[in-house]
C-alpha cells in the first residue's frame, strides 16, 4: 500500500490545504491498495489560479509547438504504459492483459488520433471578408469516471492540449491511481507548469467546486446522468459550457438473417467487456421471437465460458465490479429481473462458484425480458445481458427507443443494406454495424439523457474551441 497525499498543481506536487485521507480498495480482494487525499474547494481554487495564469501563454502557442508537446507526451506514455496498466489492475481489478491492451491501450489510441487531427485541423478560414477563427475556450474542468479511467482522461486532456486550453482534472476517487501515473507522464514530457493540474476528491466537494467555479470556462463530465444533471445545475450560474457523456441502455438488434452463433456470442462479449461496466454496453439483445430459445442456448454457452478470479492470473478473463456498493446495486437489479418473471438462463445472485472475496458478480443472462420489466428500464452496468423478443423491425425499433438514454446502438445482419437502413433509424449517438473495430476518429456521445457534446478525434477537439469572427479582416 502506498500513500499519495499530494496534488499536482502549477507543475509540482503539493500538499492539500487540509489532509483528508481516503482508502482506495482493490475490488479483486477487498484490501486497501493505496491512500489518497480528498481535496476541497480551496485546492480547486489554487489549481484554477495556476491554470488561468498558464492559459495566457499556452493559448498563444503554435500548432507546431502543441504537436511537439503531444508527441513528447505520447513517447513518455508509451514508455510507461505498463505502469498505467498496472495501476488499473490494482484500482479496478482489470485482468492484466485487458488492462494493457484495452484500458492503457486506449490512451495510446487517443493521443495518436489527436496528433493526426491537429496536423490538419482548420483553426482559421476566410469567409468573404470575415476571418472565422477557432481558439481554445480557456480553463477546462474535467471530471472523469472509474470504469475507463485512462480512456476518459486522455480523450479529454489530449484535445484540450491540442486546442491550447489549460485544465483541472478530478478523476474518480474510487480509481485514482492511474491518474497519478498520468500526471507524472505529463510532467516528464515537459507540459508547461499550470497547463495540467490534478486535484483528487469526491463529486459533492471537488466536483461541485469545479462545476461552479467562476474562472473555469468549460466543464467536461463523464459519469452518471444524475451526476451530469448536478454538474449542469452547478455550472448554470456562470453560463459555462458543459459537455456530458452520461448513461446508456443500448439495444443490439439481431436481424433474422444473421449467423446467430457468431452474433450472439459476440453480443455477450460486448456486454461483458470491462465486467459490463461500460456506458455503451449492448445490454439489451433484441431477437426475433421465434429465435428466443436458440439465442438463450447460445448466450448460455458464451456466458459460462468466462473465467473470473485473480486479475493477475493469465487464465482470468473477467474481473470484479468496482466496489461493494456497486456490487449490491447490480445484485438488486438481478433480483428485480427474477421477481419480474424474466427467464434466468445462467448466473444470478451471489458470488461466482469458488470465489469467497472480491466484488465479483456472476455473468448473467436473462431471456424473455419484456419492456415493462424493471431491468429493461435500467442501466445495469455489470455483466447482465437481457434478451428481448420482437415481431417486426418496427417493434424492434420501438423497444430500442423505449429508454431515456440514447448513447449507442448495435445492428447485426448478413445484408449490409438492411443493417444500414435500421441503423439510420436508431436515435442514438453511434450505431455499430456487425461488430466493427474500434474507431478513435468517430464521434462519441449521445442523444437524450445520455448527454451532449462529442469526444474522440476532430469532434473532441471542436468541443474545446470557441468561435470568433474578425469582420472586415480582408
Amino acid at each position: 500500500m502506498t500513500d499519495h497525499f499530494k496534488f499536482y498543481i502549477d507543475g509540482q506536487w503539493v500538499d492539500p490545504v487540509e489532509l483528508k485521507p481516503f482508502d482506495v480498495i482493490n475490488p479483486a480482494n477487498e484490501e486497501i491498495c493505496g491512500r489518497i487525499a480528498l481535496g476541497s474547494s480551496k485546492d480547486v481554487d489554487r489549481a484554477v489560479v495556476a491554470a488561468r495564469k498558464a492559459f495566457e501563454t499556452f493559448s498563444q502557442t503554435s500548432r507546431e509547438e502543441r504537436l511537439a508537446l503531444l508527441t513528447r507526451v505520447l513517447e513518455v506514455y508509451q514508455r510507461r504504459i505498463q505502469d498505467v496498466a498496472d495501476a488499473m489492475t490494482l484500482e479496478m481489478g482489470a485482468p492484466r492483459s485487458f488492462a494493457m491492451e484495452w484500458q492503457a491501450g486506449s490512451g495510446t489510441a487517443h493521443f495518436e488520433t489527436t496528433i493526426e487531427v491537429l496536423k490538419t485541423y482548420e483553426f482559421e478560414r476566410l469567409q468573404g471578408t470575415t476571418l472565422i477563427m477557432h481558439e481554445g475556450i480557456g480553463v477546462v474542468g474535467m471530471i472523469t469516471p472509474w470504469n475507463w479511467p485512462i480512456n476518459q482522461i486522455v480523450c479529454k486532456v489530449a484535445p484540450a492540449l491540442a486546442a491550447g486550453c489549460t485544465m483541472v482534472l478530478k478523476p474518480s476517487e474510487i480509481a485514482p491511481l492511474s491518474a497519478i501515473v498520468f500526471a507524472e507522464i505529463l510532467h516528464e514530457a515537459g507540459v508547461p507548469k499550470g497547463v495540467f493540474n490534478l486535484v483528487q476528491g469526491d463529486g459533492p466537494t471537488v466536483g461541485a467546486a469545479i462545476a461552479a467555479h467562476p474562472d473555469i470556462d468549460m466543464v467536461s463530465f463523464t459519469g452518471s446522468t444524475r451526476g451530469g444533471i448536478a454538474v449542469a445545475k452547478a455550472a448554470a450560474d456562470t453560463v459555462k459550457r458543459v459537455a456530458q457523456e452520461l448513461g446508456g441502455n443500448s439495444a443490439n438488434i439481431l436481424l433474422d438473417d444473421v449467423n446467430f452463433e457468431s452474433a450472439v456470442t459476440n453480443g455477450v462479449a460486448g456486454c461483458y467487456i470491462n465486467s459490463g461496466e461500460s456506458c455503451d454496453s449492448p445490454q439489451r439483445m433484441l431477437v426475433p421471437h421465434h429465435r428466443m430459445n436458440e439465442v438463450m442456448a447460445i448466450a448460455k454457452r458464451a456466458a459460462e465460458s468466462y473465467v473470473l478470479g485473480d486479475p493477475n492470473d493469465p487464465k482470468t478473463t473477467l474481473g470484479p465490479l468496482i466496489s461493494k456498493a456497486h456490487w449490491e446495486k447490480v445484485q438488486g437489479l438481478i433480483k428485480m429481473g427474477i421477481e419480474d418473471g424474466a427467464t434466468l438462463v445462467t448466473g444470478g445472485l451471489g458470488l461466482p462458484d469458488g470465489l469467497t472475496r472480491g466484488y465479483f458478480a456472476k455473468p448473467t443472462i436473462f431471456g424473455n425480458v419484456t419492456r415493462n420489466m424493471r431491468i429493461a428500464k435500467n442501466e445495469i452496468f455489470g455483466m447482465t445481458l437481457m434478451i428481448m423478443g420482437y415481431g417486426s423491425i418496427e417493434e424492434a425499433l420501438e423497444i430500442a427507443h423505449d429508454t431515456e438514454y440514447g448513447l449507442a446502438g448495435y445492428v447485426q445482419s448478413a445484408d449490409i443494406e438492411k443493417a444500414r437502413a435500421v441503423a439510420r433509424r436508431l436515435r442514438v449517438g453511434a450505431v455499430q454495424i456487425n461488430y466493427p473495430a474500434f474507431d478513435p476518429f468517430s464521434a462519441f456521445g449521445g442523444y437524450k439523457q445520455s448527454g451532449n457534446g462529442r469526444e474522440y478525434g476532430a469532434f473532441g477537439l471542436h468541443d474545446y474551441l470557441e468561435t470568433k469572427c474578425l469582420i472586415g479582416y480582408k
